[in-house]
């Protein structure tokens, strides 16, 4: 979708006046240039513009209350100082991902406000000292891709791992304690119902135990009665052999 089309829609029946934030990522520039954005949006105070194909800035209109800007994953290279001109109260760049190469190219941001500036994936970074030489260029600058000259991180950053920190544990105090009480009944509970399914088992095994001795007598009984049998006839029949030899006799 072209650049200008997209801002029309954005707009959704209100005047360029009446707008604060405008987002236009990903939609295309026809020339590399910024279409369709006038200096009849004067309350405009953030803009983004992520990977729309731009190469220049010169068509910037004068953006006088813009404090944060998202340039990102563009063909920019130069023409920042077009920024100090129409966008005097930035305090937010993000040029990430553009073709930016020298220090002098970003010597050109004369902002006095500018407090946070994101250079990633940019050909600059990888100059020697980079980070060091750019805070030296422009010490208005307090966070560069995202920490400042210490390494700290920049304070949105920290303020949400805060929150969330926060947030944390306050879920996991009450959380906490519920869990313990849980798993203190589920004990409790869990120990009475051990008890008394140990204690049935003992009464099953008891049981089980008398039901095997009496087995253990059944079987046992009709093996001694067997056995009386035996003994009953192997006895009734040395008597008949004893009456056949009277008989003989």
């Amino acid at each position: 979708m072209e650049m200008k089309k997209r801002i029309s829609l954005e707009l959704r029946n209100r005047t360029p006046a009446e707008v604060a934030e405008l987002v236009v990522d990903n939609c295309r520039s026809s020339d590399g240039e910024v279409e369709g954005l006038t200096d009849d949006f004067k309350e405009l105070e953030f803009l983004s513009m992520v990977n729309v194909g731009l190469t220049s800035l010169a068509k910037l209109p004068s953006l006088p209350k813009l404090r944060k800007l998202e340039l990102s994953d563009n063909n920019i290279s130069g023409g920042l100082e077009t920024l100090s001109e129409k966008c005097p109260n930035l305090t937010y760049l993000n040029l990430s991902g553009n073709k930016i190469k020298e220090l002098s190219t970003v010597e050109a941001l004369n902002l006095k406000n500018l407090k946070s500036l994101d250079l990633f994936n940019c050909e600059i970074t990888t100059l020697e000292e980079y980070r060091e030489s750019i805070f030296e260029l422009l010490p208005q600058v307090v966070y560069l891709d995202g920490f400042d000259a210490e390494d700290n991180e920049a304070p949105d950053s920290e303020a949400d791992d805060d929150d969330d920190d926060e947030d944390g544990e306050e879920g996991t105090g009450p959380l906490g304690d519920y869990d313990d009480e849980d798993d203190d009944d589920e004990g409790s509970e869990g120990g009475e119902v051990g008890l008394s399914y140990l204690t049935k088992e003992g009464i099953q095994d008891e049981d089980d135990d008398d039901d095997y001795v009496e087995e253990e007598e059944e079987e046992a009984g009709e093996e001694g009665a067997g056995v009386r049998g035996e003994k009953r006839k192997r006895a009734a029949e040395d008597e008949g052999e004893d009456d056949d030899d009277d008989d003989d006799d």
